[in-house]
């Protein structure tokens, strides 16, 4: 008899816990980009006329050439639209299956692929980087330079850490937005050009730090370096390890770090600011460019990716679920957590600190490769608490934001400047004002 109850209590158990998962399952449905009419998630149809007009504006005053807008919340697309064109010359009108130049967006994807290699046990974030990389292992710290302008360099108060690679405080930079004497050093050594990662920190190795680790937030070539460490744990390529624990998995299908020859006719013109604020075609204008014809024997991990808007929004609503999308699991739901939470203490959190937009201040910090919203009414912000993002130089951006379950790509083409239009925080205006049912 005893063996009777005990076998009924597993099995109720078992039904129990199939149910659970069964629920669970029903409640995240796969992915599908079917437009859902906005009001069944709580946005206004015709308050959503103002992202729409906002988009078009920008394409009508040339501030853009084109533009792929794509809202979903709760795992439903409410909006999902093009404007304008692919490239002006031809007059080839935007698709939604354009390929973009995701520049500095490619830098959650690697922190998506070093947090794989965490959940593995390859590293944690008080680590010192120099266990990755000997080649840091004796790095200085510059403190100026003396009388006859030799360079002053003096030992690390500790080892940089991984945590402090992870957000940009570990003292590295870029050296192309500074004008720092170690910015030069970069530009002299040509790092960014390098023959491939292994000897990008071979130099990064000999080059000072610019501060003492974890003193400054300085954007930098940490995820680059990230790149590297990712090839080093785990024995292939950059791009190969994100094409087998990424893309694939999540149905990325032309994201990548190149466009191949039948694909070429769908990537996007890049454009920069000329002379008078016009957009110019100049496919020269990025921070390093490059012909996307063929597979980078240097991968950057800071900002080499390709992909279309819907690539993009399949990895978002990945990171969106708890790290699983379509019942593939790339990240537990513990590790999309510690990489979209601030890690930047208060001391670095005054407004000091940026690139771009984006500016560390009180209630907006930095997780692990991208921006976090912790506190959004002291940082004057719309979005729900715990939004987490970044953008690119070309201009394209994207946020998650978990309290109100949203999520937003935006995908443009432009460099140096927005032409006098901040897409990335105007969509956030008009679309927050737009839900007007929060608790559907």
């Amino acid at each position: 008899m005893r063996k009777i109850v005990h076998l009924a209590i597993v099995c109720a158990v078992a039904v129990t816990s199939l149910a659970a998962q069964q629920s669970k399952q029903a409640s995240q449905p796969a992915l599908d980009m079917t437009v859902t009419k906005p009001e069944a998630v709580g946005f206004s149809s015709e308050r959503l006329e103002r992202l729409h007009a906002l988009m078009q504006e920008a394409v009508d005053k040339k501030y853009q050439a084109g533009i792929v807008t794509i809202l979903a919340r709760h795992g439903k697309v409410v909006d999902y639209r093009t404007y304008g064109e692919r490239d002006m010359t031809s007059h080839a009108a935007m698709t939604k299956d354009t390929i973009f130049r995701d520049y500095s967006m490619t830098k959650p994807v690697t922190a998506v692929a070093m947090m794989i290699l965490y959940e593995e046990g390859k590293w944690l974030p008080s680590d010192p980087i120099s266990k990755y990389i000997p080649e840091f292992a004796h790095l200085k710290v510059y403190k100026g330079a003396d009388g006859t302008g030799i360079p002053i360099l003096v030992d690390p108060d500790h080892a940089p850490t991984m945590r402090e690679l992870m957000t940009h405080t570990a003292g590295f930079t870029y050296g192309f937005f500074g004008d720092t004497p170690v910015d030069g050093m970069y530009r002299d050594q040509k790092v960014l050009q390098s023959a491939n990662l292994h000897e990008m920190v071979e130099k990064l190795g000999k080059i000072p730090l610019v501060y003492q680790p974890g003193t400054q937030w300085r954007y930098s070539v940490s995820m680059d370096i990230q790149g590297y460490i990712v090839e080093k744990l785990s024995g292939q390529s950059l791009p190969d390890f994100m094409r087998d624990h990424i893309y694939q998995p999540l149905g990325m299908k032309d994201a990548g770090f190149f466009v191949p020859e039948d694909k070429r006719s769908r990537f996007m013109t890049l454009y920069r600011s000329g002379t008078n604020g016009e957009l110019v075609a100049d496919a020269n204008a990025g921070p390093n460019p490059r012909d996307y014809d063929h597979q980078p024997v240097m991968a950057s991990g800071g900002g080499g990716m390709v992909s279309t808007a819907e690539d993009y929004y399949r990895f978002a609503s990945m990171l969106a679920r708890g790290g699983e999308l379509d019942g593939a699991r790339v990240l537990a739901p513990a590790s999309v957590k510690l990489m979209s939470s601030n890690h930047l203490p208060d001391r670095l959190l005054t407004g000091e600190f940026g690139i771009g937009a984006q500016t560390m201040r009180p209630g907006f910090g930095y997780g692990y490769n991208c921006a976090v919203v912790f506190d959004p009414p002291t940082a004057n912000l719309p979005e729900g608490k715990g939004t987490f993002f970044w953008d690119g130089a070309a201009g394209t951006w994207f946020w998650i934001d978990p309290t109100n379950d949203i999520v937003f790509i935006g995908m443009i083409q432009r460099m140096g400047g927005n032409g006098g239009m901040n897409l990335q925080y105007l969509s956030r205006s008009v679309i927050y004002a737009a839900l007007v049912d929060p608790s559907k």
